[in-house]
């Protein structure tokens, strides 16, 4: 019997960063993350994961040594141990509530430099999710 590789969306967002929002530690989020994989993958009859493909804004609260860490550890006999983790990095961007513009944000400056406006809201860049697994 040949197995073949699928792959399937998943995600876990992080919330607005707000003073009232306990973050989670590591453990916890990785603990969230393997669980979403594993019932994706077990709901797709899946025998193994070979790949987590994540999305870790630039302001993310989450360090990625310390997912990487608590998996091989929490992963162990899984159906996703030994999976590959892979991390894409997003760009902090943010929209000027005063002109509209959309830009990166460089060295947390959040001044417009369109019109040097200082509202801004983030619109990217405090993600943490899973955006697909690959199985077998």
């Amino acid at each position: 019997m040949a197995l073949t590789k699928s792959r399937i969306l998943v995600h876990l967002k992080s919330g607005p960063l707000n003073e009232d929002r306990i973050q989670m530690h590591e453990l916890s989020v990785t603990e969230s993350m393997l669980g979403v994989v594993l019932r994706h993958a077990q709901a797709n009859n899946a025998t193994k994961v070979t790949r987590i493909n994540m999305v870790m804004g630039e302001m993310s609260t989450v360090m990625e040594d310390s997912v990487r860490f608590y998996f091989e550890i929490i992963g162990k006999d899984t159906i996703a141990q030994d999976a590959e983790l892979n991390f894409r990095h997003t760009k902090l961007i943010t929209k000027c509530k005063e002109c509209g513009k959309e830009f990166e944000v460089v060295e947390y400056d959040f001044t417009c430099p369109e019109c040097k406006g200082t509202s801004t809201e983030i619109i990217s860049g405090r993600e943490f999710q899973v955006e697909s697994i690959e199985i077998s």
